[in-house]
């Protein structure tokens, strides 16, 4: 009713226009008092029939204020005025809202030249000889929650990835609505102790030493191998993490299958257990433990097995890095299994320039877990290792530059070479060069 917000207007201007000085002088003008009777303070009879002229203006001021808050509180509630103090929490929200990410391209070559232009067993920059696209992430995240054992804390964080990588990342679901979801939750501290964080929604994996983010967070542009055969994407569930001491936290989670995504379609579940040990500010350890609990799953949530993953600094700018995997998958008649090992060493010269070496090794005895977990995505869907051989293995080194010329600016040439017993695993052949350079502007 574009009448009844000019009315409501008119009555919030005459709010104001009782509240000054104006309209006070106006209605003492009204009544015949002298305007100079309030400036000059005049004694006597003027001065007694002006205080009591000023005493019925105030009453009847206020007896009018009373109306238009009233007014204005039903405007209020019918929406017709805005309400300030939801305004202000949505404008408090807003502004502790922090708004991160990065955007990240890359050309690589692949050596052995696949056929169909996608390098076979190939998780990152599978498309070869191309200009690749290969992240957009863009994260938005309330401020930090306090752990505390004095009070309730909440928060959240969501970030969304788009981009060639995004398929493996997102764990490539085809569900309406979960296509670019990295991760999303929401998050509190329960004052319970040193305060209990509990953490609800689509989380990232325990299980990996690199990030998924790739170049953009890791001192290797390419991904490894263990972050998807033998770590995991994120996936739905709840978590709970206690920090016992400043050395030691406990985590617990329940989720949906190791590689199910953000959606299960079974009554089976992943139950984790992860001990955090930080012995000092250069060391840390993180002790993992998994396994399915209820129903029958297939694949991807019919699996046990344990992590270790450790850091260490050995001088400044000199870190190491170790991650050693073991995963049994169930099957008839007897268990699949598979284990991998990986090291890191990473050197920084200046805070400009660095270097970074990858070596691992994935041993998969009888076909349970290299060639038993798909390659999610459509263009992934043709890079599958399709080697008749049932057992095999895969192996590979890499050397990265880091060239970081401004803060935001992250330039990373990378050679890499892989091999496998896998007959014919690397689109016809066991081993290949890849090489390139990707960039990441981190915001």
């Amino acid at each position: 009713m574009p009448g009844t917000s000019h009315v409501l207007g008119n009555l919030q201007k005459t709010k104001h226009y009782i509240m000054s000085r104006s309209y006070f002088r106006s209605l003492a003008r009204q009544a015949g008092v002298p305007v100079s009777i309030f400036g000059l303070c005049m004694g006597g009879a003027l001065a007694q029939a002006a205080d009591a002229t000023v005493d019925k203006l105030e009453k009847e001021n206020q007896d009018l204020r009373k109306r238009l808050d009233a007014l204005e509180a039903v405007a209020k509630k019918e929406g017709i005025l805005p309400d300030e103090k939801a305004s202000g929490h949505v404008l408090k929200a807003m502004s502790e809202t922090t708004i991160s990410g990065f955007v990240q391209a890359s050309y690589f070559y692949n050596n052995r030249t696949p056929a169909d232009g996608k390098s076979d067993g190939y998780l990152w920059n599978t498309t070869h000889n191309s200009f690749s696209l290969n992240k957009v992430k863009v994260t938005l995240a309330s401020k930090g929650v306090e752990r505390s054992g004095e009070s309730w804390d909440a928060g959240y964080r969501t970030s969304l990835m788009w981009g060639e990588d995004s398929q493996v990342l997102n764990t490539g679901s085809p569900v309406a609505g979960f296509e670019a979801i990295r991760e999303a939750f929401v998050e509190a501290n329960v004052p319970i102790g040193t305060g209990l964080n509990v953490k609800a929604g689509h989380l990232i994996s325990l299980l990996n030493y690199e990030s998924g983010d790739g170049g953009a967070a890791n001192a290797n542009f390419s991904q490894g191998y263990q972050w998807f055969y033998t770590g995991n994407g994120p996936a739905a569930g709840f978590q709970l993490n206690y920090k016992i001491t400043d050395m030691v936290d406990v985590t617990a989670r329940i989720q949906n299958g190791l590689y199910a995504g953000p959606v299960d379609s079974n009554n089976a579940k992943i139950a984790m257990g992860a001990i955090g040990i930080k012995p000092s500010d250069a060391t840390w350890f993180s002790l993992i433990g998994f396994g399915r609990v209820g129903g029958q799953g297939n694949g991807g949530d019919s699996v046990r097995g344990g992590s270790l993953l450790a850091g260490h600094t050995l001088t400044e700018g000199l870190n190491l890095g170790l991650e050693f995997d073991y995963f049994s998958f169930e099957a008839k008649p007897s268990d699949l299994e598979l284990w991998s090992i990986g090291t890191w060493i990473t050197y920084d010269f200046t805070s400009k320039f660095g270097v970074a070496l990858r070596a691992e090794y994935l041993d998969d005895k009888d076909g349970g877990g290299i060639k038993g977990v798909g390659l999610p995505g459509a263009i992934r869907g043709s890079s599958a290792i399709l080697s008749p051989d049932i057992d095999g293995d895969l192996s590979s080194l890499t050397l990265t530059f880091n060239y970081k010329p401004a803060p935001n600016i992250k330039i990373q040439p990378e050679i890499r070479y892989d091999r496998t017993s896998y007959a014919g695993g690397f689109d016809g052949t066991k081993d290949r060069f890849t090489f390139g350079a990707g960039v990441s502007y981190l915001f």
